[in-house]
């Protein structure tokens, strides 16, 4: 596991977060005094690759219709965004996604195959089969958009079969709403509803854009990515792409709930000349993941120095799991009125979906206790 220190309160608990070295994302958050500072991790940089019909592309507001042709070889620019320094690439197959077109699917076969780095594959992903077939390909990721809406079991056994390696993809109109196929259709579903259900999922990262927005010309939607990193603990990746480097750094500075974005994609912006890769890994590197701008001037106390009130780290640990375990039974228990509620209304498919997701949290909420027993009996052993 990969861990990065900061300097908190000396009156706050300490803790810190995991990755698993490979660019993975957050794995836990544990309550840790022992270790002394606390922990944050850095926003990724991804670059976006939008393929259609085997030729790199931009789409203006994101209209397939009048795709912009950018470079005639796809593979070469994965291999320039990497040189330049970029974490990960996200490929979007809009053929796949817009029409249903498998015409790219040999090209994206020969990236996977020639490519060392981190690829992530989006774009028309809406079976089983399709989605196994690109993990077990050598995809870093597969990100699925429509089906997080329209079927999610799908998305449920592809988390359990891939842990920490299936994202979904979200498309957000002003008012929450989210649209599929491309941004071809709307779905009557919202954001955080679905965010919701696909961290019950146990989906990796949630990437979220604004329909109809020209990253080269709007700014973000900072309301929508606001409410998108207060809606779940997952990263949450701004998809949209940015202006410039003053856009970029107001996403650095997006904080919810002590949470802040887990990365940002950028494109266009970048070979237009608006700022450079180094530029931009300069802000991102800069920028602790969770740290609080009142928080960073007081020194951490050593372990000796520990305050008197303060419990001991196994005690800690009890009080952090017994806080995931009430959350998870909180959350099962709003899905489950949900479900009722839907059920009662002859909405079977949004009934089914809450009752899925009141599942998911009752499951993770039977892991805690089982974590808990053993908690328990360290504590016991050790006194």
């Amino acid at each position: 596991m990969a861990v990065i220190p900061f300097i908190s309160k000396a009156s706050e608990i300490d803790g810190y977060w995991e990755t698993d070295g490979h660019g993975n994302g957050l794995m836990a958050i544990r309550p840790t005094p022992a270790l002394g500072p606390r922990y944050f991790l850095i926003m990724d940089l991804y670059a976006r690759v939008n393929i259609l019909d085997g030729r790199s592309v931009r789409l203006p507001r994101g209209d397939v219709e009048n795709a912009i042709a950018l470079h005639n070889d796809p593979l070469a620019r994965i291999r320039s965004w990497f040189e330049q320094g970029v974490d990960h690439v996200h490929i979007v197959d809009l053929d796949a996604a817009a029409y249903g077109d498998r015409r790219n699917r040999d090209l994206i076969d020969r990236i996977l195959d020639e490519v060392d780095d981190d690829i992530q594959v989006s774009g028309g992903i809406r079976s089983h089969v399709e989605a196994a077939r690109l993990l077990d390909r050598g995809a870093w990721r597969i990100v699925m958009g429509t089906a997080a809406i329209e079927d999610q079991n799908m998305v449920w056994d592809l988390c359990r079969e891939y842990p920490v390696r299936v994202s979904v993809s979200l498309d957000v109109h002003e008012d929450e709403q989210l649209a599929t196929r491309g941004w071809r259709q709307n779905s009557g579903r919202y954001l955080e509803e679905v965010m919701i259900e696909m961290e019950s999922a146990g989906v990796a990262s949630f990437l979220v854009a604004e329909v109809g927005r020209d990253a080269l010309v709007d700014p973000p939607n900072f309301q929508i990515l606001t409410a998108a990193v207060a809606a779940v603990e997952e990263p949450v990746i701004a998809a949209g792409g940015v202006r410039n480097l003053d856009d970029l750094r107001r996403l650095t500075a997006l904080s919810v709930k002590k949470r802040r974005l887990g990365g940002v994609v950028v494109g266009r912006e970048v070979s237009q000349g608006r700022f450079t890769i180094a530029e931009a890994r300069e802000i991102l590197d800069a920028t602790p993941r969770l740290v609080e701008a009142t928080e960073t001037d007081a020194p951490t106390p050593a372990a000796s120095e520990r305050p008197a009130n303060l419990a001991s780290p196994v005690l800690m640990d009890l009080a952090a799991s017994y806080k995931r375990l009430a959350e998870e039974c909180e959350a099962a228990a709003v899905h489950a009125r949900r479900a009722a509620s839907r059920f009662s209304s002859n909405d079977v498919a949004e009934g089914a979906a809450h009752a899925y997701a009141s599942q998911g949290h009752l499951y993770r909420a039977n892991d805690s206790l089982k974590r808990l027993a053993t908690q328990h009996a360290d504590h016991h052993e050790r006194e």
